[in-house]
């Protein structure tokens, strides 16, 4: 399979990034360290490339039903220049992709979906679409995305925009100048629950708007940052990630994700969750600290003191805010209330963990 690049890899090799293959790219994994890079993002600000995120252009009278239709929560609520985050499902309930969709007027959305999943989602949502009025365009090769994350992200991006970013209400968007540039989306939004921009403008655009970012930023400590920050800066909020914590196999209400699975509308399986519901889910996902000395790591089993095989580890790091080792994971339900004492089986060796809320941080 040949490895894409996104139009922003010769600054990550300028920058000394360390690349990795990721979702078909060849993405930024680290460029001084991941603690380091996270640590900007939590006190100060840090660009991440995203390029490789998928984007898809639904327009059309019956643009609203097949969104509807493919995605759990209510795009109903949608007003122009409002953004949600949303899940798709299959025929069982599973989860297909966990996406965000954004109303674009009263006509047309644009959704954003992962990297991973870019040809499957779109086989699903065309395949919802059949004999509907409505017109899709997949536009992710055409587009790139730079996140701009951090309590000073909106100091830097305001030298750059004529767009009152500091008015913008979280999961909202405008578009604007940027950068000399026009008709760029500002979206704040992102998954570093650092707060933020996610700046989507064309391939072309891409360099001058990282390099200007970045100019502006010097003096506010912006440090560019890899997808290794982007993991641990999100796991700290207790945010899934595809393929990690949620896959085609796993129900939304048993992932946490209750609050975006909306059944006062018809979505696809929406009678095997509201069944799944009522009858009693057979695992949660939940979060945890681990209280002795370990790291828990995505596939490690979880057991109970009786030395139980009760669930297993999703996601799992040394929280670099935090300072201790963190994960989440899927358990039985009787295990799922904070503080319920859990251990997680690091090479063979059970360590024991405590059930926290969520978000760690």
């Amino acid at each position: 399979m040949t490895i894409k690049r996104t139009p922003l890899y010769d600054v990550h090799v300028q920058l000394n990034a360390k690349l990795a293959p990721f979702a078909g790219y060849e993405m930024p994994i680290q460029y001084t360290g991941i603690n380091l890079e996270h640590e900007a993002v939590r006190n100060r600000a840090g660009i991440f490339d995203v390029s490789h995120m998928g984007e898809f252009i639904v327009k059309g009278p019956d643009a609203i039903t097949l969104v509807q239709l493919v995605s759990t929560n209510d795009a109903g609520m949608l007003y122009n220049g409002k953004v949600q985050y949303s899940c798709m499902t299959n025929e069982k309930g599973g989860i297909v992709d966990d996406l965000l969709v954004y109303r674009l007027d009263e006509q047309s959305f644009l959704l954003v979906v992962n990297a991973s999943n870019i040809q499957k989602d779109w086989d699903h949502i065309s395949g919802h679409a059949k004999g509907m009025n409505v017109e899709l365009k997949n536009i992710s090769d055409e587009t790139a995305l730079i996140a701009l994350q951090g309590p000073k992200a909106v100091h830097i991006l305001q030298v750059l925009t004529d767009i009152p970013l500091a008015e913008m209400e979280y999961y909202t968007f405008a578009r604007g100048w940027v950068g000399g540039f026009d008709n760029v989306l500002v979206s704040a939004t992102g998954y570093t629950g650092a707060g933020g921009f996610e700046i989507y403008c064309k391939n072309e655009q891409a360099v001058s708007l990282w390099q200007q970012m970045m100019k502006a930023g010097e003096s506010y400590g912006l440090a560019p940052a890899g997808l290794g920050a982007r993991d641990t800066l999100r796991l700290e909020k207790g945010f899934c990630l595809y393929g990690n914590d949620i896959n085609d196999d796993t129900l939304p209400l048993e992932a946490g994700l209750g609050w975006i699975t909306k059944f006062n509308k018809h979505f696809v399986s929406d009678d095997i969750l509201q069944k799944a519901k009522q009858e009693g889910l057979s695992k949660r996902l939940v979060g945890f600290e681990v209280v002795e000395k370990g790291i828990a790591r995505h596939g490690y089993p979880i057991a109970d003191a009786e030395n139980r095989v009760i669930g297993e580890v999703t996601s799992g790091t040394q929280s670099p805010t935090l300072k201790k080792s963190i994960g989440m994971g899927y358990v039985s339900p009787a295990f799922a209330k904070p503080g319920s004492e859990i251990f997680v089986i690091v090479r063979e060796k059970p360590v024991k963990a405590v059930v926290c809320k969520l978000p760690f941080l």
